[in-house]
């Protein structure tokens, strides 16, 4: 039957509209019956046998900005304290290790805390810091909070306040009872928390925080730039997702960093001017207002103290051994009552307390240390604050691991010596002539010895092939701290001074500070100088540590800064100047039979960035004619004695 003009119009018009209504899938089908699609549009999970209920929220912020979270609440939860940690390294990712019906396993890797968090029933929180991976907004690197370096009315505080808000709200199963934890950059972010805290937040625990990223932090220790984290900032800023990665055509990272010669030559061969974080630190190598203003120690030390909070730090922490203890010399003084602030010092790697804790490297504790950590301090800590009823934690002002002798002790302060300046409570270590090392001050002798440092062969920081510092299996960063340093005590652009073999034990518990006399024959230079320990020639129970040199505290001063961490002026060339820096914080004996020593040299590469040896203004655009060798002279003559001033303490 044939249809007249109009019927056939309106027929073609009702098809049209229908075709047009079909989606995608339908018209393939349509087209192929025999092929349509085996996903459904939306699949939902068979989840009734899981131990827990994932749900993900896009939280708003005041600014509108809606921020991605995971919460994860454990089966038949109810009044169950929260746990939060903000994160830039991907909240899906990491609430999802291994994917399973339990929530410990799901977590294990990331967040190894379970055997407390998920134990004890805490509904956890993970959330995407502003601009990274599910949240909106724009991303800045430990975004300052509101003022000089940031005129926004948002950071990390006032997002902090808005997901804690948004929580106690609509999160059922809670009893409204909030705290924070997390590791490096999850550890900086329970310190945001405490700038004007929210009511629910009612404890903190940054463990290994950045807090500091000029004075001893990620970024640059006394001045000197710590080069082999470009990786990170790469990986970090190019992408919001982190999916554009690091790339190098070398093995050996020294070979890398040298054959660029300048970090900024090197930023410029791999295009991190696109880097908005990459520019403020070249803008930026003296520590101006812009680092000063966003120190965390120095933001805290002007707030109130609302919070609990306990402070984690790690004694060989490879990445940020400043930022703990700093944030505690400036809040503690804050705790009249004694019991708002706590401190942990443990034997361990950056973040290692959530890991395996009975070894570091070659060095062995005796125990699982941070197991101990887990279930003995962080455990009832937490459980104070956030479950009801608990009971009240019974732990120290001060839990510290002592090395050396493998035991942990509970302290009323820290340090145990007093505070730095207090000459009653440290014992001058002096350098002396025929390279020994004692506690007398030298009298006679050569008043110097000398050595020449090469800016096109400097002093590697551990053996070679030096490793990045993350990317792949088998890699070894996070030992480089407790690294054998006769690697570089056999080099003669290293200068080592050796003490007798100790009668009786000898305990520091502080930071010990260096007292370096020293000249150099160019206008700028670096320090770098290391307290170590020296087994006997012969370990029975460990053989392989038979005169193993282990580096107690370590660390490297730019001489530019000598007078003004602001104001970088140039060396008197050839002149006997002094240089005074405090070296990482240790709580260690140095053992019956053990030596002391010292190490002194110019580099550290490529760790950090080499001194040119000749001044510019900006290290970073160090042409290659400004590097030039140098002869290093450091004294120990009668009123030129160079000297480290112990921490001395009573065993």
């Amino acid at each position: 039957m044939k249809l007249r003009p109009a019927a056939r119009s309106a027929l073609l018009a009702v098809l049209l509209a229908a075709s047009t209504a079909l989606p995608a899938a339908s018209e393939a089908q349509a087209k192929y019956p025999g092929y349509p699609s085996e996903t459904p549009a939306h699949f939902t999970p068979a989840t009734a046998s899981f131990d827990y209920v994932r749900r993900e929220a896009m939280i708003p912020m005041r600014d509108g900005v809606k921020l991605h979270t995971v919460i994860l609440v454990p089966k038949g939860a109810r009044h169950a304290g929260i746990l939060l940690t903000r994160t830039p390294y991907d909240a899906s990712a990491l609430t999802s290790h291994t994917m399973s019906g339990h929530l410990a396993p799901m977590l294990e890797g990331y967040d190894n805390v379970t055997d407390v968090t998920v134990e004890d029933g805490y509904i956890r929180v993970v959330q995407d810091v502003r601009g990274k991976h599910g949240s909106e907004g724009d991303y800045v690197m430990n975004r300052p909070v509101h003022g000089p370096q940031n005129p926004t009315p948002v950071d990390d505080a006032t997002d902090t306040w808005d997901t804690i808000d948004w929580l106690v709200k609509n999160v059922p199963e809670s009893n409204g009872r909030i705290g924070t934890l997390g590791i490096s950059y999850d550890g900086f972010e329970p310190l945001m928390a405490l700038v004007h805290p929210h009511p629910a937040l009612k404890v903190s625990v940054p463990m290994n925080p950045m807090v500091d990223g000029w004075m001893g932090d990620d970024w640059f220790h006394h001045g000197a730039f710590r080069q082999q984290n470009m990786s990170y900032i790469y990986e970090q800023e190019a992408s919001r997702d982190s999916s554009i990665k690091w790339w190098t055509s070398y093995h050996d990272e020294y070979d890398l960093f040298l054959h660029y010669g300048s970090a900024g030559a090197l930023g410029r061969a791999y295009g991190m001017r696109q880097l908005g974080f990459w520019n403020k630190l070249l803008a930026h190598p003296a520590y101006d207002a812009f680092w000063s203003d966003q120190a965390v120690d120095r933001l805290l030390a002007k707030e109130p103290l609302k919070v609990p909070v306990m402070l984690v730090h790690s004694l060989w922490d490879q990445e940020d051994i400043y930022g703990a203890l700093a944030v505690y010399r400036a809040i503690k003084p804050k705790d009249t009552g004694g019991d708002k602030v706590k401190l942990v010092m443990g034997p361990w790697y950056h973040g290692q307390e959530i890991h395996e804790g009975s070894a570091l490297g070659a060095i062995r504790f005796g125990s699982d240390t941070a197991k101990y950590f887990r279930e003995h301090i962080l455990r009832p800590y937490l459980a104070q604050y956030l479950k009801d009823g608990a009971p009240r934690a019974d732990l120290a002002p001060v839990t510290a691991f002592q090395t050396g002798t493998n035991q942990w002790q509970r302290l009323d302060r820290w340090p145990l010596a007093c505070e730095r300046g207090c000459a009653a409570a440290s014992r001058a270590l002096y350098l002396e002539p025929e390279h020994r090392l004692g506690f007398t001050a030298p009298a006679g002798g050569s008043a110097y010895d000398e050595y020449v440092s090469d800016p096109a062969r400097p002093v590697p920081y551990r053996a070679r092939p030096i490793q990045p510092i993350s990317g792949g299996d088998g890699l070894t960063w996070s030992r480089w701290l407790v690294d054998d340093q006769r690697e570089a005590s056999g080099r003669t652009d290293v200068l080592t001074y050796v003490s007798e073999p100790l009668a009786a034990p000898l305990a520091i518990a502080g930071a010990p500070e260096v007292h370096l006399v020293a000249a150099t024959s160019g206008s700028d230079s670096d320090w770098v100088v290391k307290l170590i320990d020296v087994y006997p020639d012969q370990v029975a129970a460990q053989p392989e540590m038979g005169g193993y040199q282990l580096a107690v505290s370590m660390d490297i001063f730019r001489g530019r800064y000598r007078t003004g961490f602001d104001k970088p002026a140039p060396l008197a060339a050839g002149q006997p100047l002094d240089y005074r820096f405090a070296l990482p914080a240790a709580n260690h004996v140095f053992l019956p039979g053990h030596r002391l020593m010292v190490q002194v040299q110019s580099s550290w590469f490529p760790l950090y960035d080499r001194n040119p040896q000749t001044f510019v203004p900006n290290i970073f655009e160090a042409k290659p004619a400004d590097y030039v060798k140098a002869t290093q002279r450091v004294y120990h003559a009668p009123g030129q004695a160079s000297f480290i001033a112990l921490p001395l303490v009573s065993r």
